[in-house]
């Protein structure tokens, strides 16, 4: 009796768990070694992180489940550790979640960080000895701003900032020069994470914007400061490539009453315009 054999049935691959986001199906697909070496729990917060960060408005959770075809229960679970570790941003009303700047920050902590507090400190020194003017410079950090630099006046006497400190961003003259040279997606990022610190002076929206386009106007900021008497605040931003600001190198300035004659304000603005010009000459070699 003749055998009839059957061709085989094609059989589809196994449908992994879950999908990439929309936005990366062009990503080309794991090869062998690196199916080897899956961590799907990994996958799934790495999945999150780069749905969220094509998404400047952010994403409800129903939105997140539904862009990743997962259940809704583990992106919650996912959801929370992110929160919790800040690399995720929880609205107020507690529907929505935006991409922090943990992430930017972590990526220009070590070395860019380092080198530009390095390329910085010469050329602060250079400025103080000639001024005669302590100095600082300010990055922005997770909603606020972090004095990276900090110089005293060769002098012996200087307002001055300790290097670790956080200030404001939305109140001090560093924080404002670094949201007026900001791009508009990392003005809504640094706006989103703002959370204010003690004695920050409050300042409507419209007196901020004001504000900012008055620095960009003129390139620079210089007022008497909202948080110390006879202080004149004199902030340049530190550009890089895209002429936005990496940094803002801040002189609070304190004029002298008794007989030292030493250079007055605008002798000092000229100094620090300089100083951060070269900075940011240097940054963009």
């Amino acid at each position: 009796m003749l055998r009839v054999l059957k061709a085989p049935v094609p059989v589809a691959p196994a449908r992994p768990r879950g999908r990439r986001p929309k936005n990366l199906d062009h990503a080309a697909p794991l090869d062998a070694d690196d199916a080897r070496y899956r961590a799907p729990a990994l996958d799934k917060g790495l999945d999150i992180l780069e749905l969220l960060a094509s998404q400047p408005q952010g994403l409800t959770r129903a939105e997140i489940v539904k862009e990743m075809d997962r259940s809704a229960n583990e992106i919650y679970r996912m959801l929370e550790r992110l929160v919790v570790r800040q690399y995720v941003l929880r609205s107020a009303s507690g529907d929505r979640y935006a991409l922090s700047l943990k992430l930017f920050a972590l990526a220009h902590m070590h070395p860019p960080l380092n080198r530009l507090v390095n390329q910085a400190l010469p050329v602060m020194d250079d400025f103080a000895r000639k001024a005669e003017q302590s100095c600082h410079l300010g990055v922005y950090d997770r909603g606020n701003v972090l004095i990276s630099a900090q110089v005293n006046s060769p002098r012996g006497w200087s307002f001055s900032l300790q290097r670790g400190a956080r200030v404001g961003l939305l109140d001090t003259a560093s924080g404002q020069v670094l949201l007026a040279f900001s791009d508009r997606p990392s003005y809504q990022r640094m706006q989103a994470e703002h959370l204010p610190l003690d004695g920050e002076v409050p300042i409507t929206a419209a007196a901020l914007q004001r504000a900012l386009v008055a620095i960009r106007k003129r390139g620079y900021l210089q007022r008497s400061s909202v948080q110390s008497f006879g202080v004149t605040d004199i902030s340049y931003p530190v550009l890089g490539p895209d002429n936005t600001a990496l940094a803002a190198l801040t002189c609070p300035y304190i004029r002298r009453i008794d007989r030292h004659v030493g250079p007055d304000l605008a002798e000092v603005r000229a100094l620090l315009q300089d100083a951060a010009k070269a900075l940011s000459l240097g940054l963009r070699s």
